[in-house]
């Protein structure tokens, strides 16, 4: 079974000083490759000099995540691909599971490993924690992190079980499911694109796994940190793209109309904390969904209606109206 541990950069050339080298060390026979999204620093350089045993593609632009990783790889020849933020830090044997996993299990076609927070390591991090989940009104949520609310890893969840979509920081898919899905959805640009590719890997009778035997550290934020007006902006509507290509018939407008009402109560918090640039980042999200929405409701390709997506039913009234602030609570309490 053939590895490739595909590595998107943009000026991340002092992430991949820092990270680059124990992803080469802790990655056995795994084909390493960078794929340059037309940096403008000496990304590219610094790698041909110091990493001439990495494989750079480069992109002809910078399409962001979803693009870059389209463009990138019909250039790569493997059956497993891990693709990994260059702010992510492996650790010794992380491969080994997973691999295991694989070759045991013929429907999973999507993983994840155990994310903690390199800054803060006995915690898990934001972006996939232990594993992605989504909400009755289709609200992401993960174990070990409900909103901005992170549990302390104890081990809690070191275990190997199904979840519903898996992080972007550190996805592995097999190559032949990345080419029958053809690959994320571009008009994504960047965030939400991987519960996308979930739902539909979900759709297609697929696994997606999360694997707690494995183990790396995630900085988190490199891009665009989470309180950033454009990732407001990225979230909301990409959120809508998702429930609007992936929901059964049945289920879309109701729960449309339903996100869009709460949509607007964000909005309404964030100008009662006045983060304007926030209010008007939802704004542009609905303007901008409302504009693509046929578009996005003519990719609707193959939908599961026996498929359980939700996990629970609303992690926003667990959350902000109870108050729970982890996993087990916000799913015991529905």
């Amino acid at each position: 079974m053939r590895f490739a541990i595909v590595i998107l950069n943009w000026n991340g050339k002092e992430l991949l000083r820092k990270f680059l080298p124990a992803v080469v060390r802790y990655s056995g026979n795994a084909e390493v490759i960078v794929a340059d999204n037309a940096s403008t620093d000496d990304s590219v350089e610094f790698l041909r000099k110091y990493y001439p045993e990495v494989r750079v593609i480069i992109n002809s632009c910078n399409g962001g995540y979803a693009k870059g990783y389209n463009e990138a790889l019909t250039q790569v020849d493997a059956d497993i691909l891990c693709l990994l933020n260059s702010d992510v830090e492996v650790t010794p044997e992380w491969l080994t599971p997973i691999e295991s996993y694989f070759r045991e299990h013929s429907r999973i076609g999507i993983m994840q490993p155990k994310i903690l927070d390199y800054k803060n390591k006995d915690k898990f991090e934001y972006a996939g924690a232990a594993g992605g989940f989504i909400d009755r009104l289709g609200y992401p949520f993960c174990r070990g992190r409900i909103f901005q609310s992170l549990e302390n890893d104890k081990g809690q969840y070191n275990d190997n079980r199904p979840i519903f979509w898996a992080t972007g920081a550190c996805m592995f898919i097999r190559k032949n499911v990345f080419d029958e899905l053809k690959g994320f959805d571009e008009d994504y640009f960047a965030h939400q694109e991987e519960i996308d590719l979930c739902w539909r890997a979900h759709n297609r009778n697929y696994q997606v796994y999360y694997i707690g035997e494995s183990l790396v550290y995630h900085v988190g934020g490199a891009t665009l940190n989470t309180m950033n007006p454009q990732k407001t902006f990225l979230n909301f509507r990409n959120s809508l793209f998702s429930l609007t290509k992936n929901l059964p018939k049945r289920k879309l407008i109701p729960l449309l109309f339903a996100r869009l009402i709460l949509d607007g109560l964000a909005g309404g918090y964030f100008l009662f904390q006045f983060k304007f640039r926030h209010f008007t980042a939802i704004l542009n999200a609905h303007f901008s969904y409302y504009i693509n929405f046929v578009k996005m409701f003519k990719k609707r390709d193959e939908i599961n209606k026996d498929i359980k997506y939700f996990e629970c039913t609303s992690v926003v009234l667990s959350h902000f109206v109870y108050r729970k602030k982890l996993f087990s609570e916000v799913v015991k309490s529905d």
